[in-house]
């Protein structure tokens, strides 16, 4: 039975997975985003406020 293929190593594989799908999740959010009217930094004030890491604004 030959070795399983890894892309980068059976460790780094799964982690590089999770990455790149958050990446293009976070490109996508952005983009219909703007879409919308809304600036990057607006949709990231967003999502740490729905995250609940918003911080105060005095």
């Amino acid at each position: 039975m030959p070795a399983p293929t890894y892309i980068i190593s059976k460790v780094a594989d799964p982690i590089f997975a999770v990455v790149i799908g958050l990446g293009a999740a976070a490109s996508r959010i952005n983009r219909e985003q703007k879409e919308k009217g809304k600036t990057t930094e607006e949709t990231i004030q967003d999502g740490l406020r729905r995250l609940g890491f918003a911080q105060n604004k005095a």
